[in-house]
């Protein structure tokens, strides 16, 4: 099994290292090629708009879209669930447009705002150490979501059959916990 991380920009060493501790093959995703012999893919945090710029610069957008409409898992973390939604709150135009979640930007305050906290995360954790940064928020989840776990009655994790969002950043833990949980979800993919 291979997972890859969208090397654009975010912490793509960290995802990779969590990746491997939870028992996959991971790599740096840079050229659009790479995606062919990935089961799954992460798509880190960082900036969504300079995120998404690159994403068009390198072609990545409609090959993204075609990974994710085959079925392939995707795993949004922070900015990457801000890529995957189909609707930004105050916002007409969406990034890749393939999971069926709202979301709203910024939605915890600036850098400074940043913080820890335990969280009962479905499927994956009952005291899951969440760390938000210029997190967002999930403001709805379509009829075919699920929603995995909430902080002060806003949705920060959801999945939806083999997508996968976050608003907080697995990677900058020494929890393996959620990495694996997306681990489970492409072994479901390959069957």
């Amino acid at each position: 099994m291979k997972i890859g991380v969208l090397s654009l920009q975010g912490a793509v060493a960290e995802h990779i290292r969590m990746l491997e501790e939870a028992g996959a093959t991971a790599v740096a995703v840079k050229k659009v090629e790479e995606l062919e012999d990935l089961d799954g893919i992460v798509l880190p945090g960082g900036e969504s708009t300079t995120i998404s710029k690159l994403m068009h610069k390198y072609g990545f957008t409609e090959a993204l879209r075609q990974f994710g409409q085959a079925g392939k898992p995707i795993f949004g973390t922070c900015a990457g669930a801000i890529l995957l939604a189909k609707r930004i709150h105050g916002q007409d135009d969406v990034h890749l447009g393939l999971m069926n979640v709202k979301v709203e930007r910024n939605a915890f305050g600036r850098q400074k705002d940043s913080f820890e906290v335990e969280l009962p995360i479905a499927g994956v954790a009952a005291d899951y150490p969440a760390v938000f940064i210029r997190a967002p928020y999930i403001m709805e989840v379509g009829e075919t979501g699920q929603v995995l776990a909430k902080y002060e009655e806003k949705i920060v994790a959801a999945r939806e059959g083999h997508y996968l969002a976050a608003a907080f950043h697995p990677e900058l833990t020494e929890d393996a916990r959620m990495h694996k949980y997306f681990v489970d979800m492409v072994k479901e993919y390959r069957g």
